[in-house]
């Protein structure tokens, strides 16, 4: 889920300043709609100074339609250093893995099995013959939600906020849950305590790298054909111009009889091709596109299910797998066969 971008609000962020600056140990005082008085040391003062040490300014929020000359070490303008700074500040760093659950109404009571039976085989038409287990035992389903910006450095920068919900263990998307999260209730202390699963950093390392490209891939791709038609441009004026001189040089070897003119030719050409591949490098090079992703929170989320046995027969085979079904989204989860 890509969040939308919050339009430059200079209110909003005297408000988000003081909290912020406050936070990080700083002192304070609105003395105007748009000015901000404070004294700062430490963590806050580090934001003007790498030392730590005490700093008073004063921050002014200018409206976004002055075109008035910009000082970005006290005012606060649309994509100012300072609120980068500022946001850097307020992260931990490495992220903190966070745990909730999730609270849902519908899984208070276990589904009625001719329900439950209708939802797999709308699921599953294709799956064979296949038999639940009526009995429906208390259980949890986990996903790892993330909060990543995404910063993509072509010819023009893009930024870009993005809430991804990774259903454990496989790591697919869950848009559902990441797009409705802001209204989910959680339980503030869950009695039992989920089974919580053990964190593997490995592995979630592929899951997020897997879902970022994926989230990312629409958003590439008008930047790499607009990189690429650059890069076409700057390499066919490049060759243009070696050409015509490497043309210009055999065309002067070829009306001398002098040997050491045409040695010296010889010479030129050589130092053109070096400098010809020397350039087409560097505007390869200048035309990359460098993604930079930054996780900024963790999430691991458990949601009550109903868990059972699945009897699967598939040409003559009879297999028996734990399934899990998950109320709020009214599917159902096989676990993966064990190797």
């Amino acid at each position: 889920m890509n969040l939308t971008r919050l339009p430059h609000e200079p209110g909003a962020l005297v408000d988000f300043y003081q909290r912020s600056l406050e936070h990080l140990g700083a002192v304070s005082e609105r003395t105007w709609f748009d000015r901000l008085q404070l004294v700062a040391e430490g963590r806050a003062a580090r934001l003007w100074n790498d030392t730590g040490a005490l700093h008073e300014t004063e921050l002014r929020f200018p409206d976004p339609g002055q075109a008035a000359p910009r000082d970005a070490a006290c005012e606060v303008f649309p994509g100012c250093p300072l609120t980068f700074h500022l946001a850097e500040a307020l992260r931990p760093s490495p992220p903190v893995l966070e745990r909730a659950v999730l609270a849902v109404d519908r899984a208070q009571q276990p589904p009625a099995p001719a329900v439950v039976e209708n939802l797999w085989h709308a699921q599953s038409p294709t799956a064979g013959r296949w038999r639940l287990d009526p009995v429906l035992r208390p259980a949890h389903h986990f996903s790892l939600l993330l909060l990543a910006r995404c910063e993509i450095q072509a010819i023009d920068q893009h930024w870009s906020l993005h809430r991804i919900a990774l259903m454990l263990p496989g790591g697919e998307a869950d848009e559902a849950l990441a797009a409705n999260l802001d209204f989910a209730d959680l339980v503030p202390q869950p009695t039992p305590e989920p089974a919580w699963p053990a964190c593997d950093p490995v592995r979630w390392h592929g899951l997020i790298s897997e879902a970022l490209g994926g989230v990312l891939a629409a958003e590439l791709q008008p930047i790499r054909q607009r990189q690429e038609s650059y890069l076409r441009r700057e390499l066919d004026r490049i060759d243009d111009y070696f050409s015509g001189y490497a043309q210009e040089l055999s065309d002067r070897a070829a009306r001398t009889r002098s040997e050491a003119t045409r040695v010296k030719v010889d010479e030129r050409l050589a130092a053109a091709r070096a400098e010809h591949a020397r350039r087409r490098a560097d505007q390869v090079q200048r035309h990359e596109i460098r993604i930079l992703p930054r996780v900024d929170a963790l999430l691991l989320l458990a949601e009550p299910a109903w868990r059972t046995t699945a009897t699967l027969t598939h040409h003559g085979e009879t297999r028996v797998r734990p399934a899990l079904f998950v109320p709020r989204s009214r599917r159902w989860h096989l676990d993966e066969p064990s190797p």
